[in-house]
Protein backbone atom coordinates (compact mmCIF):
# COMPACT_ATOMS: atom_id res chain seq x y z
CA UNK A 1 0.00 0.00 0.00
CA UNK A 2 1.48 3.15 -0.93
CA UNK A 3 1.91 5.78 1.60
CA UNK A 4 0.83 9.49 0.07
CA UNK A 5 1.79 12.58 1.13
CA UNK A 6 -0.72 13.68 -1.38
CA UNK A 7 -2.98 12.23 -3.37
CA UNK A 8 -4.19 13.61 -6.69
CA UNK A 9 -7.40 12.68 -8.05
CA UNK A 10 -9.08 13.06 -11.60
CA UNK A 11 -6.87 16.40 -12.04
CA UNK A 12 -7.90 18.36 -14.84
CA UNK A 13 -6.18 22.03 -16.43
CA UNK A 14 -6.71 24.30 -19.22
CA UNK A 15 -5.05 27.29 -20.20
CA UNK A 16 -6.23 29.65 -22.92
CA UNK A 17 -8.97 27.41 -24.54
CA UNK A 18 -6.75 24.32 -24.35
CA UNK A 19 -6.98 21.47 -21.77
CA UNK A 20 -3.44 20.68 -21.01
CA UNK A 21 -4.17 17.91 -17.70
CA UNK A 22 -6.84 15.13 -18.42
CA UNK A 23 -7.86 13.62 -15.20
CA UNK A 24 -4.93 12.61 -13.85
CA UNK A 25 -4.61 10.39 -10.67
CA UNK A 26 -1.34 9.49 -8.94
CA UNK A 27 0.39 9.63 -5.69
CA UNK A 28 3.55 11.65 -4.48
CA UNK A 29 4.82 9.13 -1.57
CA UNK A 30 5.93 10.43 1.99
CA UNK A 31 9.35 11.20 2.36
CA UNK A 32 10.43 9.38 -1.03
CA UNK A 33 11.90 11.19 -4.25
CA UNK A 34 8.95 10.60 -6.97
CA UNK A 35 10.46 11.57 -10.32
CA UNK A 36 7.64 12.93 -13.04
CA UNK A 37 8.81 12.03 -16.85
CA UNK A 38 7.56 13.07 -19.70
CA UNK A 39 8.21 15.18 -23.37
CA UNK A 40 8.24 18.23 -23.48
CA UNK A 41 4.72 19.91 -23.83
CA UNK A 42 3.05 16.93 -21.49
CA UNK A 43 2.00 18.89 -18.96
CA UNK A 44 5.02 18.16 -16.47
CA UNK A 45 5.05 22.00 -15.38
CA UNK A 46 1.63 22.47 -14.91
CA UNK A 47 0.96 19.52 -12.82
CA UNK A 48 3.21 21.51 -10.67
CA UNK A 49 1.73 24.83 -11.03
CA UNK A 50 -1.63 23.32 -9.91
CA UNK A 51 -0.29 21.85 -6.65
CA UNK A 52 0.74 25.22 -5.50
CA UNK A 53 -2.56 27.05 -6.54
CA UNK A 54 -0.64 29.20 -9.40
CA UNK A 55 -3.20 27.76 -12.27
CA UNK A 56 -7.09 26.59 -11.40
CA UNK A 57 -7.70 23.46 -11.86
CA UNK A 58 -10.54 21.08 -11.39
CA UNK A 59 -10.53 18.22 -9.60
CA UNK A 60 -9.09 17.21 -6.17
CA UNK A 61 -4.76 17.76 -4.56
CA UNK A 62 -5.49 16.05 -0.73
CA UNK A 63 -2.84 16.68 1.18
CA UNK A 64 -2.15 14.04 4.37
CA UNK A 65 -0.82 15.40 6.69
CA UNK A 66 -1.83 13.71 9.84
CA UNK A 67 -2.32 15.31 12.93
CA UNK A 68 -1.20 18.94 11.44
CA UNK A 69 -3.96 20.20 9.66
CA UNK A 70 -3.03 24.08 10.51
CA UNK A 71 -0.45 24.91 7.87
CA UNK A 72 -1.43 26.45 4.80
CA UNK A 73 -1.24 25.14 1.48
CA UNK A 74 2.25 27.68 0.51
CA UNK A 75 3.90 26.48 4.01
CA UNK A 76 3.57 23.07 3.34
CA UNK A 77 4.98 23.14 -0.52
CA UNK A 78 7.99 24.69 -1.11
CA UNK A 79 8.85 25.38 -5.18
CA UNK A 80 11.78 25.93 -7.23
CA UNK A 81 11.29 26.90 -10.84
CA UNK A 82 13.16 26.20 -13.70
CA UNK A 83 14.80 29.38 -13.58
CA UNK A 84 14.14 32.71 -11.52
CA UNK A 85 12.75 35.01 -14.05
CA UNK A 86 14.67 39.03 -13.03
CA UNK A 87 16.15 41.29 -15.19
CA UNK A 88 19.77 41.32 -15.35
CA UNK A 89 20.32 45.11 -15.71
CA UNK A 90 18.82 45.24 -11.58
CA UNK A 91 22.24 45.43 -9.40
CA UNK A 92 20.27 42.51 -6.83
CA UNK A 93 22.19 40.88 -4.84
CA UNK A 94 21.79 37.59 -3.02
CA UNK A 95 21.12 39.38 0.48
CA UNK A 96 18.73 41.50 -0.90
CA UNK A 97 16.99 38.55 -2.88
CA UNK A 98 16.52 36.84 0.59
CA UNK A 99 15.12 40.59 1.55
CA UNK A 100 13.08 40.79 -0.77
CA UNK A 101 11.62 37.08 -0.03
CA UNK A 102 11.81 37.16 3.61
CA UNK A 103 11.30 40.80 5.01
CA UNK A 104 7.69 42.10 5.44
CA UNK A 105 8.99 45.59 4.90
CA UNK A 106 10.60 46.68 1.44
CA UNK A 107 14.08 46.79 0.56
CA UNK A 108 14.55 50.30 0.33
CA UNK A 109 14.16 50.24 4.34
CA UNK A 110 17.38 47.88 4.43
CA UNK A 111 18.25 43.93 5.04
CA UNK A 112 17.02 43.82 8.65
CA UNK A 113 19.69 41.37 10.64
CA UNK A 114 17.58 38.62 11.53
CA UNK A 115 16.79 38.31 7.31
CA UNK A 116 20.90 37.83 7.27
CA UNK A 117 21.10 35.55 9.79
CA UNK A 118 18.51 33.32 7.88
CA UNK A 119 19.80 33.61 4.86
CA UNK A 120 23.13 32.39 6.40
CA UNK A 121 21.54 29.38 7.48
CA UNK A 122 19.52 28.58 4.39
CA UNK A 123 22.06 28.86 2.12
CA UNK A 124 25.10 26.77 4.17
CA UNK A 125 21.92 24.66 4.06
CA UNK A 126 22.90 24.14 0.78
CA UNK A 127 26.47 24.56 0.57
CA UNK A 128 26.21 27.97 -0.96
CA UNK A 129 26.92 30.51 2.62
CA UNK A 130 29.56 32.12 0.33
CA UNK A 131 26.88 33.48 -2.81
CA UNK A 132 25.81 35.80 0.34
CA UNK A 133 26.94 39.45 -1.65
CA UNK A 134 27.15 37.72 -5.10
CA UNK A 135 24.90 39.68 -8.01
CA UNK A 136 22.16 37.23 -8.66
CA UNK A 137 23.02 38.18 -12.41
CA UNK A 138 26.40 37.02 -12.04
CA UNK A 139 25.12 33.39 -10.56
CA UNK A 140 25.79 30.36 -12.45
CA UNK A 141 23.01 28.27 -13.00
CA UNK A 142 24.25 25.34 -10.26
CA UNK A 143 25.03 28.43 -8.13
CA UNK A 144 21.01 29.88 -8.65
CA UNK A 145 19.47 26.63 -8.19
CA UNK A 146 21.02 26.50 -4.98
CA UNK A 147 19.69 29.92 -4.29
CA UNK A 148 16.51 28.98 -4.54
CA UNK A 149 16.81 25.87 -3.23
CA UNK A 150 17.65 27.39 -0.09
CA UNK A 151 14.47 29.49 -0.29
CA UNK A 152 12.41 26.80 -0.81
CA UNK A 153 13.30 25.25 2.31
CA UNK A 154 11.86 28.05 4.53
CA UNK A 155 10.00 27.24 6.30
CA UNK A 156 10.44 23.87 6.08
CA UNK A 157 7.93 22.13 3.83
CA UNK A 158 6.44 18.62 3.57
CA UNK A 159 7.08 18.76 0.00
CA UNK A 160 9.65 19.85 -2.46
CA UNK A 161 8.94 20.92 -6.01
CA UNK A 162 12.18 21.04 -8.48
CA UNK A 163 10.94 21.91 -11.88
CA UNK A 164 14.11 20.50 -14.08
CA UNK A 165 16.78 21.59 -11.16
CA UNK A 166 18.98 20.44 -13.05
CA UNK A 167 18.19 22.74 -16.24
CA UNK A 168 21.42 25.23 -16.79
CA UNK A 169 23.49 23.49 -14.11
CA UNK A 170 27.08 22.35 -15.58
CA UNK A 171 28.24 18.81 -16.60
CA UNK A 172 30.29 17.92 -13.53
CA UNK A 173 27.56 19.98 -11.14
CA UNK A 174 24.99 18.04 -12.00
CA UNK A 175 25.44 14.95 -10.02
CA UNK A 176 26.45 16.89 -6.90
CA UNK A 177 23.78 18.90 -6.96
CA UNK A 178 21.21 15.58 -7.63
CA UNK A 179 23.04 13.91 -4.07
CA UNK A 180 22.31 17.15 -2.40
CA UNK A 181 18.61 16.76 -3.35
CA UNK A 182 19.08 13.69 -1.95
CA UNK A 183 20.57 14.51 1.12
CA UNK A 184 17.88 16.78 1.91
CA UNK A 185 15.09 13.97 1.33
CA UNK A 186 16.89 11.67 3.21
CA UNK A 187 17.85 13.72 6.85
CA UNK A 188 15.18 16.29 6.58
CA UNK A 189 12.31 13.74 5.82
CA UNK A 190 10.98 15.70 3.19
CA UNK A 191 9.26 14.40 0.30
CA UNK A 192 10.12 15.31 -2.89
CA UNK A 193 8.61 15.81 -6.55
CA UNK A 194 11.22 16.63 -9.31
CA UNK A 195 10.72 17.08 -13.00
CA UNK A 196 14.00 15.17 -15.35
CA UNK A 197 14.70 14.56 -18.37
CA UNK A 198 17.23 11.86 -17.63
CA UNK A 199 16.34 8.50 -17.10
CA UNK A 200 19.87 6.97 -15.82
CA UNK A 201 19.26 10.15 -13.38
CA UNK A 202 15.99 9.20 -12.47
CA UNK A 203 16.97 5.20 -12.69
CA UNK A 204 19.37 6.28 -9.12
CA UNK A 205 17.97 8.96 -7.61
CA UNK A 206 14.35 8.27 -7.78
CA UNK A 207 12.38 6.23 -5.57
CA UNK A 208 9.20 6.41 -7.37
CA UNK A 209 8.22 7.93 -10.99
CA UNK A 210 4.95 9.24 -12.69
CA UNK A 211 5.27 8.61 -16.56
CA UNK A 212 3.28 11.37 -18.17
CA UNK A 213 1.76 11.55 -22.05
CA UNK A 214 -0.11 14.02 -23.31
CA UNK A 215 -1.45 15.44 -19.71
CA UNK A 216 -2.13 11.78 -18.76
CA UNK A 217 -0.11 9.72 -16.53
CA UNK A 218 0.32 6.77 -18.11
CA UNK A 219 2.50 4.67 -15.99
CA UNK A 220 3.14 4.86 -11.94
CA UNK A 221 5.79 2.62 -9.98
CA UNK A 222 9.36 2.17 -8.85
CA UNK A 223 11.81 2.46 -11.20
CA UNK A 224 12.78 -0.64 -11.80
CA UNK A 225 9.20 -1.26 -13.10
CA UNK A 226 8.00 2.62 -15.06
CA UNK A 227 11.19 2.57 -16.58
CA UNK A 228 11.29 -0.41 -18.34
CA UNK A 229 8.11 -0.79 -19.45
CA UNK A 230 6.28 -0.72 -22.88
CA UNK A 231 4.61 2.26 -21.82
CA UNK A 232 7.82 4.81 -21.96
CA UNK A 233 9.52 2.46 -24.96
CA UNK A 234 6.34 3.53 -26.58
CA UNK A 235 6.65 7.21 -25.81
CA UNK A 236 10.07 8.10 -25.83
CA UNK A 237 11.49 5.37 -28.18
CA UNK A 238 8.31 4.46 -30.84
CA UNK A 239 11.15 3.21 -33.07
CA UNK A 240 12.30 0.57 -31.16
CA UNK A 241 15.61 2.12 -30.49
CA UNK A 242 16.66 1.08 -26.91
CA UNK A 243 16.45 3.27 -23.88
CA UNK A 244 19.14 4.29 -21.77
CA UNK A 245 18.70 3.50 -18.08
CA UNK A 246 22.27 2.97 -16.81
CA UNK A 247 24.92 5.53 -15.80
CA UNK A 248 23.61 8.40 -14.54
CA UNK A 249 24.65 11.86 -15.59
CA UNK A 250 27.08 10.36 -18.47
CA UNK A 251 28.10 10.41 -22.06
CA UNK A 252 24.92 8.58 -24.07
CA UNK A 253 21.94 9.39 -21.76
CA UNK A 254 18.72 9.53 -22.85
CA UNK A 255 17.15 13.11 -22.46
CA UNK A 256 13.82 13.84 -23.79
Amino acid sequence: MIDSLVTIDRLSVSRGGKRILENVSAHIQRGKVTALIGLNGCGKSTLLRAIVREYEYTGNIQFNCGHDHSRHRQELVGYVPQKLLSDGRIPLTVRELFAVCLQKRPLFFGVQKQTIDKAMVLLNRVGARQLLDRPVAALSGGEMQRVLLSLALDPQPELLLLDEPAAGIDFVDMKPFYQLIKKINEERKISVLLVSHDIPTVSEFADHVLCMKKGKIVREGPPSEVLHSDELSKIFAPDGSQIDCGDPLHTGCVHF
